[in-house]
């Protein structure tokens, strides 16, 4: 008979179940956005019909390396969040800024770009 997790996680000891949480967030700190786009909970099938594209049109944007950011941020919005570029750098982290006027319907094209 299978355990629950709880019952699991209850019996590991407080330095583990702390190292556990810490890889989970990790973990769920970066991800490709097909796998996003599921612990969000949606199909592609869903997503396509919030974007208006046909659902190929989501399959073949979640496995491009090179995209325009306002086609990232038109599916991440259609997930409900909001799209953010920072700039890391080893004294400190940055928000660019010149992306936060991006207009919705500017860039939908799921062509690569610069």
């Amino acid at each position: 008979m299978a355990k629950k997790f709880s019952d699991l996680r209850a019996q590991m000891s407080p330095e583990s179940q702390v190292r556990a949480e810490a890889q989970a967030q990790a973990m769920l700190a970066e991800m490709p956005l097909n796998e996003l786009r599921q612990a969000r909970g949606l199909s592609q099938k869903m997503l396509a019909e919030v974007l208006q594209v046909q659902q190929p049109s989501i399959a073949k944007l979640e496995k491009r390396t090179d995209m325009y950011l306002s086609t990232l941020r038109s599916h991440i919005e259609a997930m409900g969040g909001q799209l953010e570029v920072i700039a890391r750098f080893p004294d400190g982290a940055v928000k660019i800024s010149n992306f936060a006027e991006l207009g919705s319907d500017r860039g939908l094209a799921t062509g690569g770009g610069a």
